[in-house]
């Protein structure tokens, strides 16, 4: 009997104890956090970082190792930073991906990894390490070696149809030679890309390419500086500075800018990329999409390594204003220092150097400057923008950028005679004089303010038929700027 009772007790003590001890382990929560749930990446790549939070051993599961990598594969309990690394997505479709994390205490977490395509392929296909061999001239050291510029207008810019669609012949060596002569020792390439370009691929046509690389070596066998740009260009970026825009228009300048650095590679500091013209921008707004066109242009010629590492790249201010420039414009960043140059046009007053005809806004000016106004028709003498405000311009740009160690491309600028077209001023001579006196006057206030000037020329200052001087009253009134 004794012997029962303590069986009976001792069965009763281990079904007591093996109730708490089973009460005990089914208190222990398994636990698996994860830091977050999804990640939105860039079409460019890029990097991001989660943790995991686990009470016991875990593995990931990437469904996406093709494009997306991960630091660690595997753990322990206790809380893991994990490291992904997304490659750019050059596929032209929109891609995701899924990091599932299973671990042995029964349960499982989702990662996924969401990215947006570029719409075009990546043309950054052979990328070089940086290689500064001729590229010793830091933006400022660049600047002080070139004296006079002169743009070859209405040439390699022109569409549709190419560059003899707009009345002017194919660039030549000896047309080079002929302004090289002349004093100026830089040209800037107004040239067209799009039209040029597969719009579904992007993809620059390889015999314009070769042709505009051909007309860069003729400058730099002159020893002439070059600035090479995308130009107007039927307004795909120009025309766009848009929120709407944004997104298609930094994939095209991306597209087009890797394609051309990368084919220009080699030329020296001679050569200089500009990223766009005359961008429409009067406001904070459109500035600042116009900011991201500019970084895409910076970033995309920096990626193609070897020289385009150091080369001096040019941005245009909003509407190439100085004004606009000096209110709203930021330079954008790089990767290596004092190599960025600002762009700004001025032709101003509007009325007396590109006005053609009277409009509603205002008439034709004939006469301009202190001494040259008209007595036989005053009411053509300009009204604004003479020398007071040319001196106030040139000085806004000089505190903007040059004090800050950004030198300034005037990369358009002039007026022009009337002696030829419907409207002929009636004191033909003081014209003259004053169209003389504006060139000097600018082209010598540019360069006191620390200003390149490069005069807008398509044809009626040089001839580009025989390359000799058609109006050498220009010509000498810019050259006398520099004495």
């Amino acid at each position: 009997m004794k012997l029962n009772v303590y069986f009976k007790g001792l069965v009763i003590f281990i079904t007591i104890m093996s109730f708490f001890s089973c009460k005990k382990e089914a208190g222990v929560e398994p636990v698996l956090n994860v830091s977050q749930t999804e990640i939105n990446v860039e079409p460019d790549g890029g990097e991001d970082l989660f943790t995991i939070e686990c009470s016991d051993e875990w593995t990931i599961n990437n469904n996406a190792s093709t494009w997306v990598q991960v630091s660690v594969t595997a753990g322990n309990s206790g809380t893991t930073s994990v490291g992904v690394t997304i490659e750019a997505n050059n596929t032209g479709n929109h891609r995701s991906g899924i990091l599932t994390i299973n671990s042995s205490n029964g349960q499982a977490r989702r990662v996924t990894v969401d990215q947006a395509a570029n719409l075009y392929p990546s043309y950054n296909t052979s990328p070089l390490a940086p290689d500064a061999t001729g590229m010793s001239s830091t933006a400022v050291e660049l600047a002080a070696k070139m004296t006079l510029g002169i743009n070859i207008g209405n040439t390699l810019e022109a569409t549709p149809g190419g560059e003899n669609a707009w009345g002017n012949p194919n660039i030549t060596k000896e047309y080079v030679e002929a302004i090289k002569n002349l004093g100026f020792n830089a040209v800037r390439l107004p040239c067209s890309w799009d039209q040029y370009a597969d719009q579904t691929t992007a993809k620059i046509d390889q015999a314009w390419m070769d042709r505009v690389k051909e007309v860069v070596q003729y400058c730099v066998d002159n020893d002439m500086y070059v600035l090479l740009n995308i130009h107007w260009d039927g307004g795909w970026l120009e025309n766009n500075c848009t929120p709407e825009m944004k997104e298609s228009v930094n994939e095209k300048q991306r597209a087009y800018w890797e394609q051309i650095a990368t084919a220009m590679r080699d030329f020296d500091e001679h050569l200089m990329f500009a990223s766009a013209n005359e961008p429409a921008v009067d406001d904070a707004a459109k500035m600042e999409v116009l900011s991201s066109y500019h970084q895409t242009f910076v970033n995309a010629v920096r990626s193609t390594g070897g020289r385009n590492s150091y080369r001096v790249l040019v941005v245009q201010g909003p509407s190439t204003n100085i004004e606009k420039s000096n209110d709203l414009m930021d330079m954008p960043t790089d990767e290596i220092e004092g190599r960025m140059m600002a762009e700004v046009h001025f032709y101003s007053p509007s009325q007396f150097c590109i006005l053609k005809e009277d409009v509603d806004w205002g008439k034709m000016a004939f006469y301009w400057g202190n001494g040259f106004h008209s007595t036989i028709e005053p009411e053509r003498n300009a009204t604004y923008g003479e020398e007071d405000a040319v001196d106030a311009s040139m000085a806004l740009a000089k505190a903007k950028f040059v004090d800050n160690g950004v030198p300034v491309i005037l990369g358009e600028y002039g007026t022009y005679r009337r002696d030829n077209e419907q409207y002929v001023p009636k004191d033909l001579e003081l014209h003259n004089n004053s169209v003389d006196y504006w060139m000097t006057y600018v082209t010598k206030k540019a360069l006191e303010n620390g200003l390149i000037p490069f005069y807008w020329d398509i044809g009626g200052a040089v001839d580009r038929q025989n390359y000799t001087v058609k109006d050498q009253r220009t010509i000498d009134a810019i050259i006398e700027a520099t004495k």
